[in-house]
């Protein structure tokens, strides 16, 4: 395939070619019947607490994915658009955004530290699927389609099937998915670790001299195959922070098994 660059727009145009996160009155019995109590219910909160659940309505949440590269000079616009989308009440209810860091504009000079080999192959696999002969960045696509839209995703309005994720401590990430189409049986789940205000100084290539800070950007990601709806994966919540002061999402998907595009998406903040 061939590699096209596409030329610098304005924020509202990202689609444009770019050039190549009264205690007295109580007994000594009643209080300690009361501390009793309010100990209980911290426990049960404790306890309960535990677990982190996100899960999704029957409806489609979309997976908004954005395509980008820090030795691109374009993207920061689409990466300072997408980053809007934390402030959005409709984030992980009616969308989920994550952001690839492509590869191959790294021989321009600067070597981005988030780009990934598997992430440009990703946006290649949607290049033959729409049969494209090119990749680009920024490169929006929204539920495996290419997306030219500046707007916030709207509801979704099929209902694919209700996607749970639990996430604990001890046993990493559960996942159960169940489908609306019965004959769906060959499935794979995508778990992606996300970062958020993440900031680089940027010495070389078209980026030269900025500082660039990102979000919702795909950190690692985890895929397996679904055994009667249901996955386990290993995760360990404790150490997926970048450093103390940046927020951590995950970001879950499923697809028809060798398929990219996503049936359904849920994701949200880890505690």
């Amino acid at each position: 395939m061939i590699i096209i660059e596409w030329v610098r727009v304005p924020p509202s145009a990202f689609h444009t070619m770019h050039t190549i996160r009264n205690a007295s009155s109580i007994t000594r019995t009643s209080a300690l019947f009361v501390v009793a109590i309010c100990l209980g219910a911290f426990f049960s909160h404790q306890v309960s607490g535990a677990d982190t659940v996100f899960e999704t309505q029957p409806s489609r949440t979309h997976l908004l994915e954005l395509f980008t590269s820090e030795g691109c000079s374009s993207c920061p616009p689409a990466e300072a658009w997408l980053s809007k989308l934390k402030e959005n009440p409709r984030l992980w209810k009616d969308f989920v955004p994550v952001a690839f860091h492509v590869d191959y504009w790294d021989h321009l000079g600067w070597r981005d530290p988030f780009a990934n080999k598997a992430w440009t192959a990703r946006q290649y696999a949607y290049s033959a699927l729409w049969q494209s002969s090119s990749v680009y960045t920024p490169g929006f696509v929204l539920d495996g389609r290419e997306w030219h839209n500046n707007a916030v995703p709207s509801a979704g309005t099929d209902a694919p099937g209700i996607l749970k994720v639990t996430l604990t401590n001890s046993d990493g990430i559960t996942v159960n998915f169940r489908p609306a189409e019965a004959n769906q049986t060959s499935l794979d789940v995508h778990v992606a670790r996300l970062g958020f205000g993440l900031s680089t100084k940027v010495t070389a290539g078209e980026n030269s001299g900025r500082n660039l800070s990102q979000d919702f950007v795909v950190l690692s990601l985890l895929d397996q195959h679904l055994q009667s709806g249901s996955a386990k994966l290993p995760f360990d919540a404790a150490t997926v922070t970048p450093s103390p002061d940046t927020r951590v999402a995950i970001a879950v998907w499923i697809t028809k098994s060798g398929q990219p595009e996503p049936l359904q998406a849920v994701g949200g903040w880890l505690p």
